[in-house]
């Protein structure tokens, strides 16, 4: 008995499964955890990229809002399409999206002075407050904010806790807020 238990303690023929056996879950949690975080600030970049250049549709008057200018007149539904065409490639928008908003909300309205904008992001202890969202911008030379806001779903449950800045109400879905604010004048059109 005394020999087989030296001969156990002094071969190393599986060590090298056993630390890879060991070691393995950690390191892919790591390469998963490092992939998300991309893909996601990646998404963030995207929407900022999408509110400057729908920012810039409207401080030029290629999209108006009851101007009575057929070609450049749009409806809040038909700027929410622009906008989720232009974040399409991470972010695509279903027929639902459109209509009833569950993970991008659109914020455009005009305000009179620039001190009247608001400097906070609007939300009730741990949600999003969407309640004061409207699409209303203004028209020639009116001031204006545009916001976006995207509740982007983590994958990975080990990453949620440490990427999540916001839940439900009901605590049911954390996710990670991605927030794009622009604030324009428009020109003279």
């Amino acid at each position: 008995m005394k020999g087989l238990l030296r001969r156990f303690l002094v071969r190393r023929d599986g060590a090298t499964a056993i630390e890879f056996a060991l070691l393995s879950l950690p390191f892919f949690l790591i390469v998963i955890a490092s992939i998300e975080t991309f893909i996601a600030f990646s998404a963030e970049q995207l929407l900022a990229n999408a509110t400057e250049t729908m920012a810039r549709k409207i401080r030029t008057g290629e999209i108006t809002f009851n101007l009575g200018k057929i070609n450049t007149d749009k409806t809040p539904v038909q700027f929410r399409k622009l906008f989720c065409d232009e974040i399409a490639l991470l972010m695509p928008c279903s027929a639902n999206e459109l209509k009833t908003p569950d993970k991008l909300y659109l914020d455009v309205r005009t305000f009179a002075k620039f001190t009247d904008i608001p400097k906070t992001i609007p939300h009730s202890g741990t949600d999003l407050n969407i309640n004061d969202f409207k699409f209303a911008p203004g028209g020639s030379k009116s001031i204006n904010i545009v916001r976006a806001y995207y509740r982007w779903d983590i994958v990975t449950d080990l990453v949620r806790p440490f990427l999540s800045n916001i839940k439900s109400a009901d605590g049911s879905r954390q996710n990670y807020l991605m927030v794009a604010n622009v604030v324009i004048q428009n020109e003279a059109y």
